[in-house]
């Protein structure tokens, strides 16, 4: 049966009432599984079948699948036989099997390849379809801590992940931690990321070395234990946060796992890259089963946890998508993320499940007990995959679990259709549908043998799946045991001529890690120096004395001053003793002659006092000079400064000739005001008698004929005063007019005034320009050389 694009055909839809299979398919989307799936169903309910038969649908759509296998039943995916031949079947049936009903295994194998005959028939599977799937598909056992099967170095080799560490760093920081405290937890060290300082410790070497783009062994982190590239952690010195005794403990405890025999086998074979685990070399999708049924609880925790954290930092190096990239299995989750602890395969995995379904990866678990199950996990299941379960218990579990996370659920419904299910049969239950579905799963094209041993496991191992050899180390690594071999080098130091101090290089020196990073084999010769700087200029009223501190690293045969490169080093970033098993090249130079280090040293001065000068800033309109490390922006900030502060003093003595300018001018206009209210006050009392006397007094009195000339001149007069007076008060409101012009005309001379000089002593703040400080032959001192070897 050709598979539908993007379906999987999980098997064949039962009636609901009389559970009897009907003639329809049931498949899903591929899609789907991006929203995780969980496979529930106790012992004999056939969900290793169904696991099985997802998984060969999974792979036939083209999609690869990382298989974590704690049983050993998913190594069935290899026994997939097209032919459908009793010889195929035979090496594998159950002897024991065939002893208790009487049959040869030749005859068992007989049946059995008839039942997987009918069976695949019956499912709509041909032989092609077996024998497409493979070829088509990649399957693999890799067996980790064993070369039963294909060899899994999961510690040998710490490669730093490629991409950049700025952009990927906390997904980095994720699987380092994935990392550590599995290796803690395979040492038989339970520790918290956050409290614990074996963990802490651990964390910060392996970052340290994977920010410079370097990979570690397990041999260089055990010495970096020990003598750790960085001398503080958090904001504690190293050795008060880790004393150096207790590190000792801890490279010991880790020494007694690396120098136990039987951990040589977890360093043999290719590192654990995912692309490698999910594509074959020549594109073909892969499945890669993880045996772990041969490994203790704690080498299960540590194996899960590195594979699924390295599966977190791959998958977010992928472009977001809605189809299904990639899915990981685990067979059997129990102890990996269970509801009441917090192994450190728990954060991987719930990682995957929330923000894995953005980048298609879907992760499908099965367990006998959903009570194995974190509630966090169930609730981001969107498809679920029920069977027959054991207990009341776990049918309550199942049916909560639904609840949380599909929403309503009817409880009494479910725990009807749960307490009905027989073997092969499961209710799909998933967030795109309203109703569950009920079916029976088809007849799988593997052959379900059942757990597999690991001899068996050697049996099925490809000819070009022969352990491989520890790889060599690389980019600047040691070998995964024993010392660094001499190669080019020698355990001699080169003799250094006697008046020079020698020193080693500390690798947690802060300049170490720019300036050897990347460098391997024998140590190479350096030289420090420090070097006494005196700037000297009356003008800019500067004597000023500093250090300059640099390095010659690697030395070669004709060592050029200009090649130095300054640092700030201090005496901690020497020690008196060489590391263990230190090698040294050979160097070019001749160490043992003190002229090379008096020709060095002079050159050196000569090369500074050529070249060397300090920049300071200058105001000449301010008469001003910057300090030394003063920037530009601050100098320019102080000569405004001074320039508001000279402008304050001008504006000062304008103040003094404008305040008695002012006070002339306010004098007259209250001289004015004053005389207006007078003579406001007057023409108002005339206006008054005017009206009590009535309009045409005047000529009522003259044409009435009873009043004679002088009371008739007397009237005429106060009325000529009147008008006389509003005269007066007209011409002094112009006055008082005039002397508020003359304030305001003095106000607009003063703005122009001070704008003015503003304008000059803003301009002047702006006009600075750099000088350069030069150095005299005299004011270059070399202080101190040692050579150092790092």
């Amino acid at each position: 049966m050709s598979q539908e694009p993007g379906t999987l055909h999980l098997g064949v839809a039962l009636d609901a009432s009389t559970r009897k299979p009907t003639e329809k398919w049931l498949r899903i989307p591929s899609h789907q599984l991006t929203t995780h799936g969980v496979i529930v169903g106790m012992t004999g309910s056939g969900k290793t079948g169904l696991g099985i038969v997802l998984l060969e649908e999974v792979l036939r759509s083209g999609v690869p699948a990382l298989i974590l296998d704690p049983k050993g039943d998913m190594g069935n995916l290899v026994l997939t036989f097209p032919d459908l031949a009793p010889s195929d079947f035979e090496p594998w049936v159950d002897p024991s099997q065939a002893a208790r009903e009487g049959l040869s295994t030749g005859q068992l194998a007989e049946r059995t390849a008839e039942s997987w005959s009918k069976g695949l028939a019956a499912a709509g599977i041909t032989g092609e379809d077996a024998r497409s799937f493979r070829s088509g598909v990649d399957v693999r056992i890799v067996t980790p801590g064993s070369t039963t099967g294909v060899p899994l170095n999961v510690l040998g080799d710490l490669s730093a992940p490629e991409g950049s560490w700025e952009e990927q760093g906390e997904v980095l920081r994720e699987e380092i931690e994935g990392l550590v405290s599995g290796l803690l937890v395979l040492a038989g060290m339970e520790a918290d990321p956050l409290t614990s300082r074996e963990h802490i410790l651990l964390a910060n070497l392996v970052e340290h070395a994977w920010r410079d783009g370097r990979g570690l062994d397990l041999a260089t982190l055990l010495a970096q234990i020990q003598e750790p590239p960085m001398r503080r952690l958090g904001v504690f010195e190293l050795d008060a946060f880790f004393p150096a005794k207790d590190r000792m403990a801890l490279a010991m405890r880790l020494n007694g796992l690396l120098a136990s025999p039987s951990f040589a086998e977890w360093l043999q074979g290719d590192p654990a890259d995912v692309d490698a685990l999910l594509r074959a070399p020549d594109g073909r999708p892969r499945a890669t089963i993880v045996y772990l049924a041969h490994l203790s609880d704690t080498e299960r925790q540590f194996v899960v946890t590195l594979l699924l954290s390295k599966v977190v930092t791959w998958m977010r190096r992928q472009a977001g998508t809605s189809d299904l990239r990639a899915l990981v299995y685990v067979d059997e989750l129990f102890g990996f993320a269970p509801p009441t602890a917090d192994p450190p395969s728990k954060k991987p995995l719930l990682t995957l499940f929330k923000q894995a379904r953005a980048h298609g990866v879907g992760l499908v678990v099965a367990t006998q007990n959903p009570v194995d199950m974190d509630y966090k996990l169930m609730a981001n299941a969107g498809t679920w995959m029920v069977g027959r379960l054991q207990t009341e218990r776990d049918k309550a579990r199942i049916v909560e679990a639904l609840r949380s996370a599909t929403g309503e659920v009817d409880v009494a419904a479910w725990d009807a259709r749960l307490g009905e299910l027989g073997k092969r049969q499961f209710l799909l239950k998933s967030a795109a549908a309203a109703e569950p579905r009920l079916f029976t799963s088809r007849w799988a094209m593997s052959y379900l043998r059942g757990p597999l041993t690991r001899p068996e496991i050697v049996r099925l191992r490809a000819p070009e799946a022969t352990p491989a050899p520890a790889r060599p180390a690389t980019d600047g690594q040691a070998p995964a045991s024993g010392p660094t071999p001499a190669g080019d080098g020698s355990p001699v130091a080169p003799r250094v001529a006697t008046s020079v101090p020698v020193r080693w290089l500390d690798q947690a020196a802060p300049w170490a890690r720019s300036l050897v990073a990347g460098t391997a084999g024998p140590l190479q010769p350096g030289v420090a120096m420090r070097v006494r700087l005196l700037f000297d200029d009356s003008r800019a009223g500067l004597r000023h004395e500093e250090e300059w501190e640099s390095v010659l690293y690697p030395l070669g045969a004709h060592p050029q001053p200009e090649d130095a490169v300054s640092v700030d080093y201090d005496d901690r970033d020497f020690r008196d003793a060489a590391p263990a098993g230190a090698v040294y090249a050979m160097p070019d130079a001749p160490l043992a002659r003190a002229e090379l280090f008096r020709t060095l040293r002079k050159e050196m001065e000569d090369h500074l006092f050529r070249s060397r000068t300090l920049t300071l800033w200058r105001n000449d309109a301010l008469k001003l000079f910057s300090r030394v490390g003063e920037s530009e922006e601050d100098f320019r900030k102080r000569c405004l400064e001074a320039a508001e502060d000279a402008a304050d003093g001008e504006a000062a003595k304008l103040r003094d000739r404008y305040e008695r300018r002012l006070q002339t001018a306010r004098e007259r206009k209250a001289q004015a005001e004053r005389r207006v209210r007078e003579l406001q006050t007057d023409v108002g009392t005339r206006r008054q008698q005017e009206v009590v006397a009535g309009a045409g007094e005047i000529l009522s009195l003259f044409l009435g004929g009873r009043r004679r000339m002088r009371s008739l001149s007397g009237a005429a007069s106060r009325r000529s005063q009147t008008v006389r007076t509003q005269e007066r008060l007209q011409s002094a409101s112009e006055k008082m007019e005039d002397h508020e012009e003359a304030i305001r005309a003095l106000e607009d001379e003063l703005a122009a005034e001070l704008q003015s000089g503003w304008g000059k002593w803003e301009k002047a703040a702006g006009s600075v320009t750099a000088v350069e400080i030069p150095l005299e032959k005299t004011d270059v001192r070399v202080e101190e050389m040692l050579l150092f070897w790092g």
